[in-house]
């Protein structure tokens, strides 16, 4: 199936008005497939100087798998209460719950020309500042910067060689915090560097993937 073309968008018709999403882009893909799942659109809108984040969940089914579709645009300080709203209103369902269904991200992987996923349904986010002794901490401009025992501040791209070269005490974690005024699509962009990473289980490093903190 072909889902997008040259410039990524899905799109959304109703009540005879066309809405797009512009989604994330990624060279590479974490899940390929998902079956058996809803979507949910978080819509890039703006009314006068206001950005709005506006959700469209009415064709969610609470037992399917949950894909996310959301505008690149948009700042995660307005994203990540709405998922946050969505995932409790998920994990609190009683009656119809499937313990297997998940949630994902949607993403577009430029280089296979293909829909791409990324699970988060065991992430728990807090809008607060992280209280660890050891976290990275995800900046706007596209820098990190490290605060443990020593400050460190380096570019993204960068992140696997320092985390090769950090040694802490085994038992300890690092956490994971964004700024909150990233955009959704360089979020999704860091995630997918956390996750490519994390994968390949770092000597010293215990990575927590499942709390992130946006501030």
């Amino acid at each position: 199936m072909k889902y997008f073309t040259l410039i990524i968008a899905l799109l959304l018709f109703s009540c005879g008005k066309k809405k797009d999403v512009l989604l994330p882009k990624s060279n590479v893909t974490i899940v390929k497939d998902v079956q058996d799942h809803s979507p949910i659109y978080i819509f890039f809108k703006t009314e006068g100087k206001d950005t709005i984040a506006e959700v469209n969940r009415k064709n969610s089914i609470i037992s399917t798998n949950w894909i996310f579709n959301i505008d690149k645009r948009l700042p995660l300080k307005l994203v990540i209460p709405e998922v946050m709203k969505l995932q409790e209103k998920k994990r609190g369902e009683k009656a119809h719950k499937n313990e297997k269904a998940e949630n994902y991200y949607s993403y577009a992987d430029s280089v296979g020309k293909n829909l791409a996923f990324l699970p988060f349904t065991k992430v728990y986010y807090k809008m607060e500042i992280a209280n660890n002794r050891s976290q990275l901490y995800f900046k706007k401009n596209g820098m990190i910067i490290y605060s443990g025992r020593k400050t460190y501040d380096f570019p993204k791209q960068n992140l696997k060689p320092f985390l090769d070269s950090l040694v802490i005490n085994p038992k300890a974690e690092i956490k994971f915090s964004y700024d909150k005024n990233m955009t959704y699509g360089n979020y999704i962009q860091c995630k997918i560097l956390v996750k490519t990473i994390a994968d390949k289980k770092i000597p010293f490093v215990f990575i927590n993937e499942e709390q992130e903190f946006i501030f």
